[in-house]
């Protein structure tokens, strides 16, 4: 049966870009080209329409149209989780629902808020979470991430796992990141099948420390962050922190100064995608964050400026 000890799902699953043109209509063939590169990448599985893809930017039937190119394009090589979070329950699980029929692994849900004040209590957060359970029949990861501005404790994360069927995975993004997941595993037990570690990788090995057996990241080198995820795995933790701080320039300069832009940056350089380009009102990444990121990484020689040469 699933559970911590017997995740369904664990390793590295970066997060893909959304591609645009320049005119910021969507490109889909830098898209599939996009998939293809971070497959090649060494992915245990991807993640579409997150945060760091835009999905703030994207209209409804574009969701729709990237959610069908790429599970028809990935067919079925690594499993693929898709953001599903929306304010409305019944809008959350009818995405969900949609996810899953056109064959997502999992769906990722940030607890429901609006704007900056627009906030909801336990009670409605834990009906939330219930009602997209009860609409599929796929695991739920949700993302407790300081863009929701919901309290979401350790205590009440373990009881949303052992109470509400699908809800099993976990992405921690909040400060404190290592210390709230072994909190929750302490709590929930083999009903936390998947705590996991995000927020591009930056606080990863005290999450592998703390318990973390999967890891969202950046889409721009898997290459690099999974040897870490495992060595830590084999218990070879000098080899992990070896890695580790052999990568994090690189993490660092994409968690602190570039964002989810940095991704795209990375592959238009290595010529994976054809625009970089954020939609609007987004603004580019600054000449200099550029300049800086890809000196980083031309040292680190990561697939991504090698892949479609």
């Amino acid at each position: 049966m699933p559970g911590l000890s017997n995740p369904r799902y664990r390793g590295i699953f970066p997060v893909v870009p959304t591609t645009f043109h320049a005119d910021g209509t969507l490109d889909l063939a830098s898209q599939k080209r996009c998939v293809d590169f971070m497959i090649d990448s060494g992915v245990d599985g991807l993640c579409i329409l997150a945060n760091y893809s835009e999905q703030f930017l994207l209209a409804d039937d574009e969701r729709e149209t990237l959610t069908r190119l790429v599970l028809e394009h990935v067919a079925g090589r690594v499993p693929v989780i898709v953001t599903t979070t929306h304010t409305s329950t019944a809008i959350c699980a009818a995405r969900s629902r949609r996810a899953q029929d056109m064959g997502a692994a999992m769906v990722m849900v940030m607890p429901p808020y609006h704007g900056a004040t627009f906030r909801f209590g336990e009670e409605q957060v834990h009906r939330f979470f219930a009602g997209v359970s009860d609409a599929i029949a796929i695991p739920i990861m949700i993302q407790d991430a300081p863009a929701a501005g919901t309290p979401l404790s350790p205590a009440f994360l373990a009881r949303m796992a052992k109470e509400i069927e699908q809800v099993s995975y976990f992405k921690m993004e909040t400060a404190g990141a290592a210390n709230k997941l072994r909190e929750l595993i302490a709590l929930g037990g083999e009903a936390i099948e998947g705590p996991w570690d995000g927020e591009e990788g930056i606080t990863l090995l005290a999450d592998l420390e703390a318990g973390a057996t999967g890891a969202m990241t950046g889409g721009g080198f898997a290459d690099g962050i999974r040897p870490i995820i495992e060595a830590h795995r084999k218990g070879d933790k000098d080899a992990a922190f070896a890695q580790y701080q052999r990568w994090l320039p690189l993490i660092n300069h994409e968690n602190r100064q570039a964002g989810f832009l940095a991704a795209k940056a990375l592959m238009h350089a290595g010529g994976v995608i054809a625009c970089d380009a954020p939609r609007s009102p987004w603004p580019a990444l600054h000449p200099e964050v550029r300049r800086q990121l890809l000196d980083i990484a031309r040292r680190l020689d990561p697939l991504v400026l090698r892949w479609a040469r």
